[in-house]
C-alpha cells in the first residue's frame, strides 16, 4: 500500500516530529536519562541531532518547493 502525501503535508509531518522531539529534550525526566553515565546510543547521536537532522530536510524540501516554483514562472515568461 503506498501512502500518498503532498509536498506541504511532508513538510508539517517533519515539523510535527521536530516540535515533538523538542518537547521530549525540553522535559526534566529526559534530560535526567540523557545525562545518565548508562546513556548511550550505538553511534552517539542524541536527540538534538534527530532534531537538527529533521531541520535540514525541511529545509531541503523548502530550497525544492522554490526552485520548482521559479522554473514555473520562468517557463510561464517563456511561452
Amino acid at each position: 500500500m503506498e501512502i500518498k502525501l503532498t509536498t506541504s503535508e511532508i513538510r508539517t509531518i517533519l515539523q510535527g516530529c521536530q516540535y515533538t522531539l523538542r518537547l521530549v529534550g525540553s522535559s526534566t525526566d529526559y534530560r535526567r536519562l540523557q545525562s545518565s553515565e548508562y546513556f548511550s546510543t550505538s553511534n552517539n547521536v542524541l536527540l538534538n541531532d534527530a532534531f537538527n537532522i529533521l531541520g535540514e530536510v525541511v529545509d531541503a524540501i523548502v530550497q525544492v518547493e522554490q526552485f520548482n516554483q521559479q522554473g514555473e514562472f520562468g517557463q510561464g515568461a517563456r511561452n
